[in-house]
C-alpha cells in the first residue's frame, strides 16, 4: 500500500505507563497531526518478576493516562493508534487491561464507534516441548545453551516477542486501534511504515529511532515526544520538546547504546546494519538519517521467547554498620553472618544475599581517581526460600548474624558495631530468566492470536 510520500509517526514515550508521557511536548507534535500514534508499553529491562508472576510494575493511573492522551488524539484525527508489549510484559492479561481501558475511555469520552484489533503472545509449554519432542532446537541467544527440558519446567510463564507481522495484518483489516502482546519495540514503529509500502531498508531504522522516545534527543530528558519521518530516501527525526534537539550526537548515539555489537539490531526476519547510516543535522531539532540496511535471514522464520521461573519468596532485612573495625573486616562478617544460618537451617533449601551498600566510595571525576574510606555501610540482606515463613526467618537469621560476628581483636562488647530496623521486610518472590531463545515456525502468526472487535 503507497498513498504517501511521506509518513509521519509520534511517539511520545519509550515505555507507555512506566513514567508519565509529558503532555507538552505531546500536544506541540498532535497539533502538527502525524499519520501515526505508536508507543510501545513493555521491556524486559524490568527483570523476570513482572514476566514470571504476571504481575505489572506501572501503575495503572499511569498507563490510563498515556493511552487517554494517545487515543483522544488518534480518534479526533481519525488516524491509528498501535501499542506493542501492553502492560509492561506483553501477556494475556496484560493485552485484556489495556482492552478495558481503551472501552472504558471510549464510553468516558463517548468517542464514535472505532475497530479495535489485539493480539495474545503467551506461549503455552506444552508447545514448546513438542517441538522438542520432534527434535526441533530451541535456541539460546545471548551465550546461552539450547533450552533444556529442565529448564522448560521450571518456567511459569512464556511470551513470544512479535514482529512487524500482527501489526500490519492489524492495519489490513483496517484497525484504527492496535494493541499488542509481547513486541519487538521497534516494530511497533516499522510495521506502519511496512504497510505504507516503505523500505525495509529505513522501515527498520525509523522503529529503532523512535522506540525510546525522547532518547534520541538532547539535552536528556524522558518522556517527552518525538517524531520520525520516513520517505524514500531518509529517516528524519524530530524532537518536540521546546528544549531539545534531535543532534548528529544524540542521534547516532542512541542507534548504538545497549548493543553487543553497536552497528547492528536483530529483528525478526533479520537484521538491521547501521555501519554505513550517515547522519545530517537538517535543521536545528531534526537530523536526517540515510544508508540503513536490512539483510534478511535465510530459512526458517524464527521467534524469540522469553520466559520467567519461580524461585523462591523473598524478605529482605537492613542493617547499618559504623564501627570503623567491623567495616574494615566486613567480608569476614558477613561470611560469619552466612555461616550461622547455613548452620541453623542445616540442608533446608534456601539463599542469603548480601548487598553491601557505600563501600570505598570512588571520586572518579579527580585525577588520580581518589577512593574515599567509608564511614558507613548500608547492608540489604536478602532471604529467598520455598516458603514466606522460612525466607522471613532466614531473613531475620542473616541479618541479626551480623551484630554477634567474632573478629579477632574485640574484647568485651561491640555494641556499636551495627544497627538493623525491628522488621524484616517482605518483597515480591524472586523470578529468574529461564527462556531467551528462539523457535522455529512454519508462519509468522502461529504464536500470535489475533482478534478484532467494535468498541463504542
Amino acid at each position: 500500500m503507497r498513498n504517501k510520500e511521506a509518513l509521519r509517526i509520534i511517539c511520545p514515550n519509550g515505555h507507555l505507563g512506566f513514567a508519565c508521557t509529558k503532555e507538552e511536548s505531546f500536544y506541540i507534535g498532535a497539533e502538527t497531526k502525524p499519520d501515526y500514534y505508536c508507543c510501545d508499553s513493555g521491556s524486559d529491562d524490568i527483570g523476570p518478576v513482572p514476566l514470571g508472576s504476571d504481575t505489572c510494575v506501572s501503575p495503572r493511573n499511569w498507563q490510563i493516562h498515556d493511552l487517554e492522551l494517545m487515543l483522544l488524539a488518534a480518534r479526533k484525527q481519525g488516524v491509528p493508534m498501535i501499542i506493542g508489549s501492553s502492560a509492561d510484559t506483553g501477556t494475556n492479561s496484560g493485552v485484556d487491561s489495556y482492552i478495558e481501558i481503551i472501552r472504558d475511555l471510549a464510553l468516558k469520552h463517548r468517542l464514535k464507534p472505532f475497530k479495535m484489533a489485539y493480539f495474545y503472545s503467551e506461549v503455552e509449554k506444552s508447545y514448546v516441548a513438542r517441538k522438542m519432542d520432534s527434535n526441533i532446537p530451541i535456541e539460546g541467544l545471548d551465550g546461552r545453551s539450547n533450552l533444556t527440558r529442565e529448564e522448560l519446567d521450571s518456567t511459569s510463564r512464556i511470551v513470544a516477542v512479535a514482529g512487524v507481522h500482527p501489526f500490519i495484518k492489524a492495519l489490513e483489516a483496517g484497525a484504527d486501534v492496535i494493541i499488542g502482546g509481547r513486541s519487538s519495540d521497534a516494530a511497533v514503529f516499522a510495521a506502519p511504515a511496512l504497510f505504507h509500502g516503505f523500505s525495509e531498508d529505513l522501515s527498520y531504522y525509523l522503529g529503532k529511532v523512535l522506540e525510546c522516545a525522547s532518547f534520541c534527543a538532547e539535552p536528556y530528558g524522558a518522556k517527552e515526544s518525538v517524531i520520525g519521518t520516513i520517505t524514500d530516501q531518509d529517516v528524519k527525526v524530530t524532537a518536540m520538546h521546546p528544549g531539545q534537539y534531535c543532534t548528529i550526537a544524540s542521534v547516532a548515539g542512541h542507534a548504538m547504546y545497549e548493543r553487543s555489537n553497536p552497528y547492528f539490531e536483530a529483528f525478526a526476519g533479520g537484521t538491521l546494519d547501521m555501519r554505513h547510516c550517515k547522519y545530517e543535522q537538517f535543521n536545528e531539532k531534526t537530523t536526517r538519517i540515510t544508508g540503513s540496511k536490512f539483510v534478511p535471514i535465510e530459512g526458517k522464520t524464527k521467534v524469540k521467547l522469553e520466559g520467567a521461573g519461580f524461585v523462591g519468596e523473598r524478605y529482605v532485612g537492613i542493617v547499618g554498620v559504623r564501627d570503623p573495625y567491623t567495616i574494615k573486616n566486613i567480608d569476614k562478617v558477613i561470611s560469619w553472618a552466612e555461616n550461622e544460618a547455613k548452620s541453623y537451617f542445616k540442608n533446608q533449601d534456601f539463599q542469603l544475599h548480601y548487598h553491601v551498600y557505600g563501600k570505598n566510595a570512588v571520586m572518579g571525576d579527580l585525577e588520580p581517581v581518589k577512593v574515599i574510606k567509608s564511614h558507613e555501610l548500608g547492608i540489604v540482606v536478602e532471604a529467598l526460600a520455598k516458603t514466606k515463613e522460612m525466607a522471613k526467618e532466614a531473613a531475620i537469621m542473616g541479618s541479626r548474624q551480623i551484630f554477634y560476628a567474632r573478629l579477632p581483636e574485640v574484647k568485651g562488647t561491640a555494641g556499636t558495631a551495627a544497627f538493623l530496623f525491628d522488621e524484616v521486610l517482605p518483597v515480591s518472590p524472586a523470578y529468574q530468566w529461564t527462556l531467551n531463545h528462539t523457535i522455529e515456525v512454519d508462519d509468522a502468526m502461529e504464536l500470535f492470536d489475533l482478534h478484532e472487535i467494535v468498541v463504542g
